[in-house]
């Protein structure tokens, strides 16, 4: 199978006639044409690079890729058409949207397709939007009195100071623009984690919404746990601040409901947390979960999982159109990536376990290595919160010392391929990661920070290779600062 962590391509040179042609062999087995003289020499490898940055997105798996091959050759049809074609795509649709259901715990009907976790997360604020001002239209006449004081006022929404862009920048845009307001509850600085209790002290008679991710992308802190090293999943779930916060809101919603105040939605986005994890809808009592398939070796698009759409939880569409996914997010249905995404899922579903595994005895080899190579006084790991579990493929550290800079130390790596935090972020200037410094990490260690992340296929020998790497890129570095 070919491995996405380990990079390398072969040249040759090849006879046309007359002519010497340079190729390029791939690792999985494709020429290509190089627009490059030949010298004439023998096989040669160009150097090989090692890929850790799966937190920003993955490879398609093998079985995906022949999947959505496959139905771009035989579903090729529209999927609200009669004919053959058209009904092999609505069968390839149901099938997918049935192993993602499978994949979140919840029933089919509750799976909304979406182009990705941007749209995903943009379509949950603008329905607790849309519900809001609905609510105080129909509230108005309605018992209490505390919804007259909330009737004709400015929707509220909650989140956390380490969400994704996809949340933060929409709530702040509608802030901007006087349309919301906004409470973005900071994380413990010792626990990484969103506290319950601060999430409920926000809330307000206008609370529309509370959006808290399950897994943060920089860190690998997972918000929905207590403790490092669970016995089984049955007790993580006894102690699942997200599934706290969601019972404590129902509560909540039930006395808000008889005083005529607006319901109080629950979204998380599960983008970093499916494929290295179970993810279970229903423990976890939500409302909303996005689903982003590029996080877990699957097509770029994604799903929005809504329990009851249109019926428990309210849905209110951003597009209007033909009417497909029950009118919720019409337009012509991607069949091949959808069908990408179902078998992404489906191989979750069978393997997620053995990925987990796999992917935590790399990491913790990793911070072994790393720790090994620069001393428990150099290197700091910032991703490792007393009491907090993390994702199983997640390592965020920095090596102390002037000169260092994340961004700095990866430019001068000759194989690692990685990031200093979240890939949206890459091109932006070199102060370091708000998220490390929300969660009290220093500045001048946040500044040196680099974020590895391991995938299903990466290898112990790939790590030897790169902590190799990152310590001739550090030593470099600091035999330029002397001299």
């Amino acid at each position: 199978m070919f491995n996405a962590s380990r990079m390398t391509s072969i040249y040759f040179c090849r006879m046309e006639g007359d002519q010497v042609e340079k190729m390029m062999l791939t690792k999985d087995g494709r020429k290509t044409a190089v627009d490059k003289e030949c010298d004439g020499g023998e096989y040669k490898s160009v150097e090989s690079k090692v890929y850790m940055d799966y937190n920003a997105t993955t490879p398609m798996a093998p079985e995906v890729i022949q999947t959505v091959t496959k139905a771009m050759h035989e579903a090729w049809g529209n999927p609200s058409s009669s004919y053959t074609a058209g009904r092999k795509a609505k069968e390839i649709i149901n099938e997918a949207r049935e192993s993602l259901a499978r994949m979140v715990v919840g029933r089919p009907q509750d799976i909304i397709f979406t182009s990705g976790g941007t749209e995903a997360n943009n379509l949950v604020i603008h329905t607790a939007l849309r519900h809001f001002r609905e609510s105080q239209v129909l509230g108005q006449d309605g018992p209490g009195e505390d919804h007259k004081r909330a009737a004709g006022t400015t929707p509220h929404f909650i989140t956390s100071n380490v969400e994704h862009d996809s949340v933060r920048l929409p709530l702040e845009h509608l802030v901007k623009e006087h349309m919301a307001e906004a409470t973005f509850v900071p994380v413990s600085k010792i626990t990484g984690q969103v506290e319950v209790d601060d999430v409920i002290a926000a809330i307000c008679p206008t609370t529309c919404l509370v959006s808290i991710m399950l897994a943060n992308n920089e860190t690998g802190v997972i918000m929905c746990e207590e403790f490092e090293t669970p016995v089984t999943w049955d007790s993580v779930l006894s102690f699942q601040p997200i599934s706290e916060l969601s019972q404590r809101i129902q509560i909540l919603n039930q006395n808000r409901i008889a005083s005529g105040l607006p319901r109080i939605l629950m979204h998380t986005d599960a983008a970093q947390m499916i494929g290295k994890g179970r993810v279970d809808g229903q423990d976890l009592g939500v409302d909303y979960l996005t689903i982003v398939g590029h996080k877990f070796y699957a097509p770029r698009i994604g799903a929005l999982y809504v329990r009851g759409p249109g019926v428990t939880t309210p849905l209110h569409p951003m597009l209007f159109g033909g009417g497909q996914e029950w009118n919720f997010r019409p337009g012509t249905e991607n069949t091949p990536m959808i069908a990408g995404l179902g078998k992404a899922a489906e191989l979750v579903n069978k393997n997620c376990e053995e990925y987990e595994a796999h992917m935590r005895e790399v990491r913790d080899y990793l911070e072994e290595r790393l720790e090994a190579s620069f001393g428990k006084q150099r290197l700091h790991l910032n991703s490792q919160f007393p009491g907090t579990k993390r994702l199983c493929n997640t390592c965020n550290f920095s090596v102390w010392g002037p000169g260092l800079q994340g961004r700095m130390v990866l430019s001068h790596c000759k194989t690692l391929l990685a990031s200093v935090g979240a890939a949206c972020h890459s091109e932006k200037d070199d102060q370091p990661s708000s998220i490390l410094l929300s969660c009290g990490i220093p500045y001048e260690v946040a500044q040196n920070a680099l974020r590895l992340s391991v995938g299903r296929d990466t290898t112990r020998e790939d790590v030897d290779v790169i902590v190799e790497d990152l310590k001739q890129s550090v030593a470099h570095l600091e035999q330029n600062r002397v001299t």
